[in-house]
């Protein structure tokens, strides 16, 4: 298998690329790390994993899960960085997952008003194929996504496929939702690939996983050079996102992953009552979505109404006033974006959820 190196552009005269390394890819590390000064930010999973890794360096351990991905969380670690005498001239190292290096990534550029780089070993699938690239970092505030944050994207990020290996299935199977995704938006022939293969081949197949990965981030990476801060056509990339991050909130209950999911199978419905996808198409996306073992649709059980998930929609951080852009299907391999009201949303998601 190889290991390929994919650029991502980054705003503003002379910022070299973003450089994305993936395969064999944490053998990279220490030359990335040349000349620097580096503390890392993990988590206690990730340091008990990869004992040798962590511990070469200082470091700083946060807490597991969402519920650690806060603002009193960041402010835990900028006491560390104090204690650890770390200034503008130090270099943060996100070791894990998603959580990490969206808190990482906010870290390095608040503290001091920004230190002098940053850089990830994305540890999780979710993490290779999303989270980590294109710079977005940020954290949650009373369970709202990802409200408070910035677009900085990071020096490096180490996508090592080995890595994989200590995940719980649950976790594996939750990044695969981000490539369903991207073969929705850009690729119909990775979307195709889902049908073609189940979730045991995906992940017992290293070549096949490479392609996906590698074209996932070669998709975000266009999409970034196009559109760093989203502004216009990096929204796309919200394709599912919109009802996910909602469902994430009002349930406590999905992984990221899982959530999205369930925003793919809504987004293909919405795109049928709007007459932009056929009832088949509308059907395949639900089936590969279910055959990759997600959830289609919000447990009944949960007790949460369409209503609920309208209001969580409503604070939003892509909301403008009282719309919000939501991205709709045209087939596989094509997307857009659509305003609607929060109110039309609402009339297009009776029935759906």
């Amino acid at each position: 298998m190889e290991t390929k190196e994919i650029l991502v552009p980054r705003g503003g005269e002379g910022q070299t690329p973003s450089r994305v390394v993936i395969g064999e890819a944490l053998g990279r590390l220490e030359a990335m790390l040349e000349g620097r000064r580096p503390i890392v930010i993990t988590d206690p999973h990730l340091k008990a994993a990869y004992p040798e890794l962590v511990g070469r360096y200082p470091h700083v351990v946060m807490g597991l899960g969402e519920t650690h991905k806060t603002l009193d969380t960041v402010a835990g670690i900028y006491r560390e960085l104090l204690r650890l005498g770390a200034d503008r001239g130090s270099y943060l190292v996100g070791i894990g997952g998603g959580i990490v290096t969206d808190v990482t990534g906010f870290v390095a550029s608040t503290y001091m008003r920004g230190v002098s780089g940053f850089g990830f070993v994305a540890t999780s699938l979710l993490a290779q194929v999303d989270a980590s690239v294109g710079g977005k970092n940020g954290v949650n505030l009373d369970g709202y996504k990802n409200i408070v944050g910035v677009f900085h994207q990071p020096d490096f990020v180490l996508c090592d496929q080995g890595m994989l290996s200590t995940l719980p299935e649950r976790e594996l199977r939750a990044g695969l939702a981000e490539v369903i995704k991207c073969g929705l938006i850009r690729d119909r022939a990775l979307f195709e690939a889902f049908e073609n293969h189940t979730f045991e081949t995906f992940v017992s197949n290293p070549a096949l996983l490479h392609r996906a990965i590698v074209a996932s981030v070669e998709l975000k990476a266009a999409v970034v050079a196009a559109d760093e801060t989203e502004r216009g056509e990096r929204k796309l990339l919200n394709l599912g996102h919109t009802l996910a991050h909602a469902v994430e909130k009002c349930t406590g209950r999905y992984l990221h992953g899982e959530a999205v999911g369930i925003g793919l199978c809504v987004a293909a419905n919405v795109s049928h009552k709007l007459g932009l996808l056929s009832e088949g198409d509308c059907r395949r996306v639900i089936s590969v979505v279910g055959a990759m073992g997600f959830p289609t649709a919000v447990d009944p059980e949960t007790g949460v109404t369409r209503r609920q998930l309208i209001d969580a929609v409503g604070a939003d951080k892509k909301r403008e006033a009282d719309a919000i852009d939501f991205v709709v299907m045209e087939g596989f391999g094509a997307a857009r974006r659509q305003r609607m009201t929060l109110a039309e949303l609402d009339a297009l998601l009776e029935g759906v959820c």
